[in-house]
């Protein structure tokens, strides 16, 4: 698991509930992807290997009254669209790169399918 220091405790200082739910986030990421870097900036914390392959933010994905309480915007980087509900936001910026924006706000949404995302922006980011 990544050890918090003081730069992620900053980050969430603004949503203080959602550092456990980043806690929870890493700790399966670990399990999914163990080789891989973090960089936390002023306003994302971004997971590279080659190259950036998920970002937890608070980009602004759904107005505001219908965010939850608690949550983290997870951003991944995919060849394709997904065929899901799960993706608040799925935009092409380039051609075949689609960057998917998912509301994460439970410990339980951290699933198997999130998780299989993530590893497939990991494995993405790694051909590049």
């Amino acid at each position: 698991m990544q050890a918090l220091n003081e730069d992620i405790f900053l980050f969430f200082e603004p949503h203080p509930g959602a550092l456990e739910l980043y806690e929870a986030f890493t700790e399966k990421l670990t399990q999914t992807v163990p080789e891989h870097s973090v960089r936390v900036q002023k306003t994302q914390i971004t997971f590279s290997n080659r190259h950036v392959f998920a970002c937890v933010s608070y980009a602004r994905v759904k107005k505001k009254k219908d965010l939850p309480p608690v949550y983290f915007v997870l951003t991944l980087g995919l060849p394709a669209p997904l065929d899901t509900p799960r993706a608040a936001v799925q935009t092409e910026p380039y051609p075949g790169r689609w960057t998917h924006h998912f509301v994460v706000s439970s410990p339980a949404e951290l699933d198997g399918e999130l998780m299989g995302w993530v590893r497939q922006a990991y494995d993405f980011a790694a051909q590049k």
